[in-house]
């Protein structure tokens, strides 16, 4: 590797060390917020609260910090928010009060919701799109590192010193990716821009270069969400144990982190065009949860959780490598943001529709819903401006 290119992939990890960040603070919480004190289990109706308020802070602030980001610049905003995200994280530890657990998880998903847009900003900013899908695949796959590792890691802390370890642990991991960001990461100033009017900008969202990609994105999102949370449902229902189901879970984070990169290289290499990519990451999505809902037993729960994790690794560095090379690259952060926010929408909206479901009939129908959705998903969007067929250089 020639010196250059290697200092091009140093500035690069503390962006990667962002998305594991994000990733990392909202599962490690969420899934250990019951086992971190035993009032908040007592407490069912706060317990929801609390773990609705992170991600409904980045659903509200994504497209408004995405913004702000192109206005001066995303590596001030990525900076603000890891320090943000630290100073959030610190303020339990100081009071560790869990009547106060609400306060440090809005200050979390708010400072989220500033460095990972950012984040995702630079990885464009700081690559040229002959190479976003190598880029977008490398920030994919550590982000879902952080999923993985989130629930076993904050499980592990909170057991050893509670919750108050586990946000310590926050606290420092955020802090130092803010000091490495920092020290690594260029200025990246922001660029002159063209007059956009409201109608610009409406124009520019409803368009199919960025509405299929960011469908795509929260289609695959909600298909992840509903994998990790209702598959280890399903196995337990066929008499699996704990460890089994979630063994099968971890194999669908496994599969989603290690497809990404390879997406990301096959795109950028002329062998993979993101239509046809995106297409098919959405049928192998569907056919994932076409199994969970007509398979039952060990083989149903892990060739789900194979192609729920291939198809939606396939999808994410696609679709936001689609997002960069189709956006001006003065509105990069606001289309990020924008995208992320329909990420959210997806996380949110795939799990309330499948339990809808399974509350009326079962969760095999729920499954079956969700699946028939994103197998129409393309159909739904026909008619619209073509994907982008692969970054330009």
């Amino acid at each position: 590797m020639s010196e250059p290119a290697a200092a091009d992939k140093r500035r690069m990890w503390p962006l990667y060390g962002a998305g594991f960040t994000t990733a990392f603070g909202a599962h490690g919480v969420a899934a250990n917020l019951g086992a971190g004190h035993a009032g908040l289990t007592r407490s069912v109706i706060y317990l929801g609260v609390l773990l609705a308020l992170y991600d409904g802070a980045e659903v509200v602030l994504k497209p408004v910090f995405g913004t702000l980001a192109d206005r001066i610049g995303a590596r001030p905003v990525l900076l603000g928010g890891l320090v943000a995200f630290a100073v959030a994280s610190a303020s339990f530890v100081v009071v560790r009060d869990p009547g106060w657990l609400w306060v440090a998880r809005v200050g979390q998903g708010a400072a989220a919701s500033a460095f990972s847009p950012a984040a995702s900003a630079l990885v464009a900013r700081l690559n040229p799109r002959a190479k976003h899908g190598r880029a977008f695949g490398s920030y994919g796959f550590y982000k879902s590192i952080g999923y993985t590792a989130g629930p076993l890691l904050g499980g592990a802390l909170v057991w050893l010193g509670g919750l108050t370890l586990l946000f310590v642990v926050l606290m420092l991991v955020s802090a130092a990716v803010a000091v490495w960001a920092a020290v690594t990461v260029p200025a990246v100033p922001p660029l002159p821009k063209s007059r956009q009017t409201l109608v610009g900008l409406v124009r520019r969202l409803t368009d199919g270069a960025f509405v299929r990609p960011v469908a795509a994105l929260a289609a695959a999102t909600a298909a992840l969400s509903v994998g990790v949370g209702f598959l280890p449902l399903s196995g337990s229902a066929d008499g699996l144990s704990p460890i089994a189901t979630g063994a099968a879970v971890s194999v669908l984070a496994a599969c989603a982190a290690v497809v990404q990169p390879w997406a990301g290289r096959a795109l950028d290499r002329g062998r993979l065009s993101s239509r046809t990519g995106l297409a098919a990451g959405l049928a192998v999505t569907a056919a994932g949860l076409t199994t969970a809902a007509a398979v039952p037993g060990v083989p149903g729960l892990l060739v789900s959780a194979v192609l729920i994790g291939a198809g939606t690794g396939l999808i994410t560095p696609l679709g936001f490598a689609s997002l960069a090379a189709a956006t001006p690259p003065d509105r990069i952060g606001q289309t990020m943001g924008a995208a992320e926010l329909g990420r959210e929408l997806g996380d949110a909206g795939g799990p309330l529709l499948v339990a809808s479901v399974a509350a009326a009939a079962t969760l095999s129908w729920g499954y079956a819903t969700l699946a028939v959705l994103i197998a129409l998903t393309p159909l739904m969007l026909a008619g619209r401006p073509q994907w982008t067929t692969r970054a330009s250089a």
